[in-house]
Formats: C-alpha cells, sequence, structure tokens
C-alpha cells in the first residue's frame, strides 16, 4: 500500500534529484536567475522533507519540467500532538522501569550510576576500520561501488544509479511485487529500502555495463567540454539510465551534469564512453 504522502513526509534522494531537475528547468527558462537557482539546489540536497522540497518551487511554473513532483496531503490534525504525549508516556515508563530494577537488583549508589556494569570493563577485541569507497566520482570509488552493489544484491542491475561525489541512489525492482521501485541509498553502504510505484517505461539493465575509465575521462573533462570553468563548478553527477535506443534495448545511457553559479549543462555518453549529445548552458 502506498505511503501516504505529506509535509512532513522524509525526502528521499530521489525526490531531491526530480526537484532539482524542475529547478534546472525554471533557470533555464528563466524564471530563476544563477544564484537564486544555486541557492535552490544546494537547499534541495540538504532538504529533509517533502515539505521543505516543496517550498523550493512553489512558486514556479512547473508544467514544461521534465518531472512531476508529487502532491502532498495535509496532515492527519492532532496526528503529531498524539504522538508526542505517546512518546512521554513512554519516556515516564522506561524511567520507572529503571527505578523500580535498581530498587529490586542495583548495587550502585543512584539508578544511573553504572560504575559496576560488567560491560564497561575490557573485553580484548581491537577496533575494526571499515573502508568503503567515498570518491565516488573515481575509478577506485565507482567500481568500488558497483563491488557493493554485487555484495549487497548479487549483480549490478537497476532501472537507474543516480551517483554524486560522496553518495548514491539506486532504483532496483522489487523481488516481491512487480508494480513497486525499491529505492536505495548509498552512504558508505546500502541501507534499508524505501518504495515508490513502477512507472510503465522502467527497464531493468545492467548499470554496470560500461566502460568506466571512459567515462572517468569524460566527467573529468566535463567542465571544459560545456565551456564551464573547473573553479567555477558548484555541483557534478552522474546518472546511469536505460538506453533510449530500441535497437540497443539492453544498453545504459551516462548523463553527466555540471552546474556553475552562471548556469549549468550535461553530456550524454555511449556505453563506451563516446559524445552522444552535449547541452551547453544556455
Amino acid at each position: 500500500m502506498a505511503t501516504r504522502q505529506t509535509a512532513g513526509t522524509r525526502a528521499k534522494d530521489s525526490d531531491r534529484n526530480d526537484t532539482c531537475a524542475v529547478l534546472d528547468s525554471a533557470l533555464a527558462d528563466g524564471q530563476l536567475s544563477n544564484e537564486e537557482h544555486r541557492q535552490r539546489v544546494a537547499a534541495a540536497t540538504n532538504a529533509a522533507t517533502l515539505g521543505q522540497l516543496q517550498a523550493l518551487v512553489t512558486d514556479l511554473q512547473t508544467a514544461n519540467a521534465p518531472v512531476k513532483l508529487p502532491d502532498l496531503k495535509p496532515r492527519i490534525p492532532g496526528a503529531a500532538g498524539g504522538w508526542g504525549i505517546r512518546a512521554a508516556i513512554a519516556g515516564v515508563l522506561v524511567l520507572l522501569g529503571v527505578g523500580i530494577g535498581w530498587g529490586l537488583y542495583g548495587n550502585t549508589p543512584s539508578p544511573l550510576n553504572f560504575t559496576s556494569d560488567p560491560g564497561a570493563k575490557s573485553d580484548g577485541i581491537g577496533p575494526v576500520v571499515l573502508t568503503p569507497p567515498r570518491q565516488l566520482h573515481s575509478l577506485g570509488g565507482l567500481t568500488g561501488l558497483f563491488e557493493q552493489m554485487r555484495q549487497k544484491f548479487g549483480d549490478t542491475t537497476g532501472y537507474r544509479l543516480v551517483v554524486y561525489p560522496d553518495y548514491a541512489s539506486l532504483d532496483r525492482p522489487d523481488p516481491s511485487e512487480d508494480r513497486r521501485v525499491l529505492n536505495y541509498s548509498y552512504r558508505g553502504g546500502w541501507g534499508d529500502p524505501s518504495s515508490s510505484s513502477k512507472s510503465d517505461e522502467a527497464r531493468v539493465v545492467d548499470l554496470a555495463k560500461f566502460d568506466m575509465k571512459a567515462l572517468i575521462g569524460a566527467m573529468r573533462g566535463a567542465p571544459e567540454t560545456l565551456g564551464i570553468k573547473p573553479s567555477e563548478v558548484t555541483s557534478t553527477y552522474l546518472i546511469v539510465d536505460p538506453s533510449g535506443d530500441p535497437t540497443t534495448p539492453d544498453a545504459v545511457t551516462l548523463s553527466i551534469y555540471v552546474s556553475s553559479d552562471f548556469g549549468g549543462g550535461s553530456i550524454e555518453l555511449n556505453p563506451d564512453g563516446t559524445s552522444k549529445r552535449v547541452n551547453y548552458p544556455s
């Protein structure tokens, strides 16, 4: 059953990506200045709820935007208050339980004194430092990201992958429900998924089926390709989608997006890294 989306619903990376796409469209047709676009994209990237994202596009004309944002339903009156009361009651019960337990079994000066806790003693276990890939816009980082996919899911297939410099967003099929998409976020590891409805155009492909060395080279040269000074770049991200070419249904299209204070553009590549289309800043 679909989740009720309100202004307080937590935002997914796909929601932030869609909002940025609407803002890019607004910049392109003159609704936003470069500075307004930069500020709103920065706010969208850090937004925690759907309401915060909606506030960034409420004053815009979005009929021609490349994506349609969800219509948010109002919160149920009193819902937040009800949760607050239940949380307060739960807190009182926890403290009461701690007090009773200390009264029956405690051997310390107060219920919150844990000096005799055996868990505080040394257990002889050394620290284990985890080293997942973080710099994802590098050959090692991108290769490591796909290796993390294989370890988590057993393959590198999916509907869509968005790769930012230090985190990523992945859409995969739901094995238990063909009409649903599972949305995973990578931040040093693949967390638990959220879900959304599957579109009619969604198609599963091997998202790792491309020349990674050629892609990384194109990403590093993307500012110059688009006529943007490297020192003025504010954001860069990669989208891996199924190809729109009906003659190559199993192939992917690589899209590199570069933004600056003075506009943004994108480059579409074939799997071998050759140019498919260059959208220069307008």
